[in-house]
């Protein structure tokens, strides 16, 4: 579990296909502090979670299935990835509960400065179809392993307000329109639209 407060912006500086759509990937952690990871724990590249399989003081692999490429952005050697070690108990939820589970691609339709706004920047993002029922003004929402809040929403189109710390401390700054990033829905609304399916499903038998 992660809260979708990214802790370093890291690289793909490796990666090595095993077959089968299956691949070892290496990422250069950038400033994630590496000490107290251990193999097998879990840590969010672009909020996939990933389990380290290797490590060193300054990078960690981690196996990537191709289930896991064909339903996220992927990775690439070079590619920027937001960071985020798995969460402890007792630290600060200073985001969302975000499970690393991504639920669909959706592509960049807007990206540019507010207009007289203090350095904010609008990002407008086109979500798969089944991920629209999840979408609520100041609801929240994992891009790319970022907990954000979404201000307007538009069909299946959504807007978000990005602080200049945010862009500062992740790998956001570099999307253009036309880029693709996961998406993560809250999990709350996940769970609150099964249980509505669900009373009516029953209400129906």
């Amino acid at each position: 579990m992660f809260t979708g407060i990214i802790e370093a912006v890291g690289h793909i500086s490796h990666l090595s296909e095993s077959g089968g759509g299956d691949a070892r990937v290496t990422v250069a952690a950038g400033g994630l502090d590496l000490n107290d990871a251990q193999l097998g724990d879990s840590i969010a590249c672009n909020g996939v979670c990933l389990t380290v399989v290797a490590k060193t003081p300054e990078s960690f692999s981690v196996d990537v299935s191709g289930e896991t490429f064909s339903c996220t952005i992927g990775f690439a050697p070079g590619d920027h990835v937001n960071l985020e070690k798995a969460m402890r108990l007792s630290d600060r939820l200073g985001g969302h509960l975000v499970s690393g589970h991504v639920d669909g691609v959706g592509e960049v339709t807007h990206f540019a400065p507010v207009a007289g706004g203090d350095g904010s920047w609008r990002l407008d993002i086109r979500a798969p179809g089944n991920l629209g029922r999840y979408l609520a003004p100041k609801g929240s929402i994992a891009v790319n392993g970022v907990s954000l809040t979404v201000n307007r929403v538009q069909g299946t189109e959504f807007s978000i307000n990005l602080i200049p710390h945010t862009l500062e401390q992740t790998m956001l700054k570099d999307l253009r329109p036309g880029s693709r990033v996961n998406l993560e829905a809250d999990m709350l609304a996940r769970y609150a639209d099964r249980l509505l399916h669900y009373v009516n499903e029953q209400d129906k038998d």
